[in-house]
């Protein structure tokens, strides 16, 4: 009996473990400084796409959440890809994915398995789309090719022209 019961804690704590450990997603990326006059932050989303390009999970919107100036959610759609591949079908702010628009910098975003993000992403081929306007700016979308879940550690990378800089995608087991 005292057997049976030191296999099932053990067996209970390898799975807790296991899940602790699960695959995590890993993604920098850049927002340039462009040498302008008239410079203003960029609207930012992030999701995951299937093959066929619809969108199967959100990760990050960055847009002008000051109600005191305007209301942002009004220029989302100028996020065109992401807008029509699920955008206008959200009501924001969604807890865990909207924030505030970023200045230039470096910027890391993270998500584990478990998080609710990831947690329903069948095992398969997909991208992250990173996508950037800009007022009085530009436009830019890049994809970055992965697997999930990451069976062996993942490295991919894309590199903008104007909105974007340089975006690295680690997947790791």
């Amino acid at each position: 009996m005292r057997t049976i019961t030191k296999l099932a804690s053990a067996m209970l704590l390898i799975g807790s473990s296991c899940a602790a450990f699960g695959t995590e997603l890993n993604l920098k990326l850049t927002i340039p400084r462009p040498d302008v006059a008239e410079y203003h932050r960029p609207y930012l989303a992030v999701w995951v796409e299937n093959q066929d390009q619809s969108a199967a999970a959100q990760l990050a919107v960055w847009y002008q959440t000051d109600t005191k100036k305007e209301d942002g959610t009004q220029w989302l759609k100028d996020l065109r890809q992401w807008w029509r591949r699920g955008g206008r079908e959200i009501q924001m702010p969604v807890d865990g994915v909207t924030g505030a628009t970023r200045p230039a910098g470096e910027y890391t975003l993270s998500f584990k398995n478990t998080d609710k993000q990831l947690a329903t992403l069948a095992p398969g081929k997909y991208n992250v789309v990173v996508e950037a306007v800009r007022e009085v700016g530009g436009r830019e979308l890049l994809r970055v090719p992965f697997e999930w879940p990451g069976t062996r550690k993942q490295t991919a990378t894309a590199q903008g022209k104007s909105e974007l800089g340089a975006i690295t995608l680690n997947i790791t087991p």
